[in-house]
């Protein structure tokens, strides 16, 4: 791929950026070194390498629920002065 200023300019305009002439020196340097380091990581034989998302393997850390005792309706609102008809008063969040 070629990395020309006007590519620079492109992608800036893309990301609505206003870029001066020495930023667009700085990206155009920047984006180089970024694409050829992703150029080595495609040489790398991965063949035999199985797919992965997680780096460890990820157990099942929940715990089994279990049925407890709890409030009932009349006792949860009890603790508050906002509420009608067995339901939490909110603040309006629609105009």
């Amino acid at each position: 791929m070629k990395i020309d200023t006007e590519l620079i300019q492109k992608i800036a305009t893309l990301a609505h950026l206003e870029l001066t002439e020495e930023e667009v020196k700085t990206f155009k340097k920047d984006f180089k070194e970024i694409l050829n380091t992703f150029s080595i990581l495609d040489r790398i034989d991965v063949k035999g390498t199985k797919s992965s998302f997680r780096p460890l393997e990820q157990k099942n850390i929940l715990r089994e629920d279990k049925i407890k005792p709890s409030l009932t309706q009349k006792e949860t609102l009890s603790f508050t002065k906002d509420h009608k008809d067995g339901f939490f008063i909110g603040p309006k969040t629609i105009e």
